[in-house]
């Protein structure tokens, strides 16, 4: 939770994070991604929470766009390889620290802005290398209400729970 109190810009990973990992092409060659409404809200309740989101993917794709402006989000960063580096780049940019940000990733490739940041999770389905090495991790899978956990944990840590509650319990 300490760490978890520091975060003003939290990074979300797409495939295996926000999705469940499976990747879908039509005939036509378009990617197809399904994306959990539960995660979509937490998003969009952690930026009127006044965290920054960010989605840094290392794939690119027109749904991904589609879902990123739906839910407001500003900072969508697809077809990143180095993804440590962009998020040291947002946080220049923005005055702040990496202790400052976090990050949500699944698979190895996320190891090092997941070691990098302040605050670090991963969802329950994640490699196991991730696993053992990150902050916290969710009890439910990517795709399916883990990026929730964390912006749930993020608004509670920050102190800022229960105002976010309070216009559905009006």
């Amino acid at each position: 939770m300490t760490k978890a109190s520091q975060v003003v810009l939290m990074g979300f990973d797409v495939d295996g994070v926000l999705t469940d990992g499976t990747l879908f092409f039509s005939s036509q060659g378009d990617e197809i991604k399904a994306f959990s409404s539960l995660d979509g809200h937490g998003l969009k309740m952690l930026q009127a929470g006044g965290i920054e989101v960010a989605i840094i993917s290392g794939r690119s794709s027109r749904a991904l766009e589609l879902r990123a402006a739906n839910l407001g989000v500003q900072e969508l960063h697809m077809g990143i390889d180095n993804k440590r580096q962009l998020l040291g780049e947002l946080a220049a940019r923005r005055g702040i620290t990496l202790a400052q940000c976090g990050y949500m990733g699944d698979d190895v490739v996320d190891l090092p802005i997941l070691r990098a940041s302040g605050f670090s999770a991963t969802v329950a389905d994640a490699h196991d290398e991730v696993r053992s090495r990150v902050d916290f991790v969710a009890g439910k899978g990517g795709g399916r209400g883990a990026a929730r956990e964390v912006c749930d944990l993020i608004l509670r840590a920050h102190g800022k729970w229960d105002a976010a509650m309070a216009e559905y319990l009006a």
